[in-house]
């Protein structure tokens, strides 16, 4: 009778640790003495602190939290560094590192998943530090605006093809696919899921992936949802003739523009007669609209006063990402509900974003982005 209450509690025991298992985060951190470590899970809507200790001179931790039900990404915080990696299995991920260079060299084992999202963490802070150097450099007059809008295009491009090449496609089925998915430069993502038809492809096949794998967890949903509202907004629409009437086309033979800013006020190009304007077509969530951003800023910080104007035309899916993305921005800023379908696009045959024209103060087009060598040099010829 003993022996089998003693086994009755065993087994009990055994239901109980299966059915509460757990995922442990230790190690140690040199040269911290006193500093707070934190354990945060990163989800879908934002951080989310689960756990911390005050580390001894040591700086020996260990960390033990609910194993999640299906792949979930966490982080190691201490100010404003950290050091993330994936949860995927009941495992011991092991972590040792210094204070001084806590997020850039630290030693991390436990899974490929964890090595794999250290290596996208490094390569993304490289870029930063790139795109950094090349915004100083204009802003010293280093290299001209051109040189440097194409620079950043060269850069994000050349990086995005490594990262589809090496950890989307190469296994659409890993954590650190989903995970590079979502890096940023300038707090802009790098891929862009809702405008981009080849970005939307990397998307789909870590949805397509992450789905069949947990088909009920509340990423594999998000994801997916992303990849719907991307495909209908980049869908091949039919063409349609498109007839602009007369009111639309200026007596100089400017094509007219009349859209709404985020205050829900309308806005002519037509009305911008007597002022130079830069006609600018882009879309805000691509990584190469924060490096524009800045190159048109420059312009206008220094031309405004002198009868510079800028238009410019949102092309977004999100109508909320627009609205915080030109909250500070001084110039005219329109949003086509259409998106890449816009009729305005189409009849200013945009082939790409941003892509911008010069118009005089006459209301007449004199030159685009593709034919412009120095912007600011033909501002001040049109000036």
């Amino acid at each position: 009778m003993k022996k089998s209450y003693l086994f009755i509690i065993g087994a009990l025991v055994l239901v109980s640790c299966n059915k509460d298992p757990k995922f442990k985060v230790e190690g140690e951190v040199t040269g911290a003495k006193g500093k707070m470590l934190y354990l945060e899970a990163s989800g879908i809507v934002g951080v989310e602190p689960l756990d911390s200790v005050k580390l001894k001179a040591d700086g020996e931790f260990s960390f033990k939290h609910l194993r999640p039900e299906s792949p979930e990404f966490y982080r190691l915080r201490i100010g404003e560094e950290v050091i993330n990696f994936s949860v995927d299995s009941i495992e011991t991920i092991d972590v040792k590192t210094a204070y001084k260079d806590f997020s850039t060299n630290y030693i991390i084992g436990g899974s490929v998943n964890c090595t794999k999202i250290k290596e996208l963490t490094l390569m993304q802070i490289d870029l930063q530090k790139k795109v950094d150097q090349l915004v100083k450099a204009s802003q010293q007059n280093k290299i001209t605006n051109d040189v440097f809008e194409d620079s950043i295009s060269r850069m994000m491009d050349k990086y995005k093809d490594r990262v589809k090449r090496n950890y989307i496609f190469a296994a659409p089925n890993m954590t650190y696919a989903y995970f590079a998915l979502f890096q940023k430069v300038n707090n802009y993502l790098i891929f862009d899921p809702l405008n981009s038809k080849d970005d939307i492809k990397c998307f789909q096949a870590v949805a397509t992936s992450l789905t069949n794998a947990y088909p009920h967890a509340d990423r594999s949903k998000n994801l997916y949802n992303i990849v719907i509202k991307g495909l209908k907004n980049t869908r091949s629409a039919q063409r349609k003739t498109i007839q602009l009437p007369e009111s639309k086309i200026s007596e100089a033979g400017v094509i007219d523009i009349d859209l709404k800013d985020v205050n829900g006020v309308s806005h002519k190009l037509s009305g911008l007669k007597g002022k130079v304007v830069i006609l600018d077509f882009t879309v805000y969530q691509n990584t190469v609209s924060s490096a524009h951003n800045f190159m048109l800023r420059d312009l206008y910080n220094k031309y405004a006063s002198k009868g510079l104007q800028i238009y410019q035309i949102s092309l977004d899916a999100d109508e909320h990402f627009w609205k915080t993305a030109t909250d500070k921005l001084p110039w005219i800023c329109v949003r086509d509900e259409d998106g890449v379908h816009s009729r305005y696009a189409a009849v200013y045959n945009i082939k790409k974003v941003p892509s911008y024209f010069l118009i005089n103060k006459n209301n007449e087009l004199k030159a685009r982005d593709e034919n412009i060598k120095a912007i600011e040099e033909e501002v001040k010829k049109l000036l």
